[in-house]
């Protein structure tokens, strides 16, 4: 096999950003197991190493780090995030997809313009609505925030639905099934895909949101935080020289999680894409 100079080249550039890329991820981990607690910008490796940030961050919790209590914070808003938001995405995707009712395409085209403003448009308005219910500095009104609009996601799952045959769902019919028979025993045992995608997008919105929850969790109770909130606080000027060794810990640990979801669901969450962008 005869390999091209033009290949050769291509994926040299692409070895070079690939290397670009992981740069800064290869400091940050190697940062976390310096044995200095502040920002150390003369060696890229460390001089001493050590456990100590993971040890601090996890079983010595202080006034500022409490690392395990956001880390359980944000696990469960992420994982009733991942719940609700899942369910929304797939129903309005069947109903988009597979039953055909008046205004359908409206509600498709407004569904879509609606997804094109950014959220952040929106905090305002909505942080004075859940004060007055009461809802501030509460995880329940930052799940409510996460899966509120998740609906409104649902232009890939719909792709992805227009695959299945619809002999299959006209069958179902004449055997007497029911819309909901339907999408339980014929759609979503056919969309396992798109559902490993929907779960892994719903479960990275709050995970790693910052905005939203820096407005909602505003009562200045540590405990309360998520991980984002956390770890940004450890990056204020006061505190950098001794937590931000703990800062970068905090970051690879939040890092872990993620990773492990992505390799166990990498082939359903890339057949999830490309299924979904086979029709519109």
């Amino acid at each position: 096999m005869k390999i091209k100079f033009s290949d050769i080249l291509r994926h040299l550039f692409l070895a070079f950003l690939a290397l670009i890329w992981l740069i800064p991820i290869v400091w940050l981990v190697a940062t976390s197991f310096s044995k200095y607690t502040g920002m150390n910008t003369s060696t890229f490796f460390p001089e001493e190493w050590s456990l100590i940030n993971y040890k601090n961050l996890l079983f010595a919790s202080d006034s500022v780090t409490q690392f395990p209590s956001w880390f359980k914070n944000t696990f469960v808003i992420a994982c009733a995030t991942c719940v609700v938001s899942t369910a929304f995405v797939l129903m309005v995707a069947y109903a988009t997809s597979c039953m055909k009712f008046k205004m359908r395409k409206t509600l498709m085209n407004i569904g879509i313009t609606l997804n094109l403003f950014p959220a952040v448009l929106s905090m305002i308005a909505v942080y004075f609505i859940l004060k007055a219910l009461d809802l501030t500095n509460n995880h329940l009104g930052l799940i409510l925030i996460y899966s509120a609009t998740s609906g409104l996601g649902y232009l890939i799952a719909k792709g992805f639905m227009d695959t299945v045959p619809e002999s299959l769902r006209e069958a179902a019919y004449l055997d007497g099934a029911s819309e909901a028979r339907v999408f339980f025993t014929i759609v979503i045992p056919m969309s396992k895909p798109i559902i490993v995608y929907t779960i892994i997008s719903s479960f990275l919105v709050p995970w790693m949101d910052f905005v939203f929850a820096t407005l909602m969790l505003n009562s200045g109770i540590s405990s309360n935080w998520t991980v984002a909130i956390g770890l940004n606080n450890m990056l204020d000027r006061m505190l950098l020289n001794q937590y931000f060794t703990q800062f970068c810990a905090g970051g690879v640990l939040i890092s872990i999680p993620i990773s492990i979801l992505f390799l166990i669901m990498q082939k359903f969450y890339v057949e999830g894409i490309t299924g979904g962008a086979v029709k519109g």
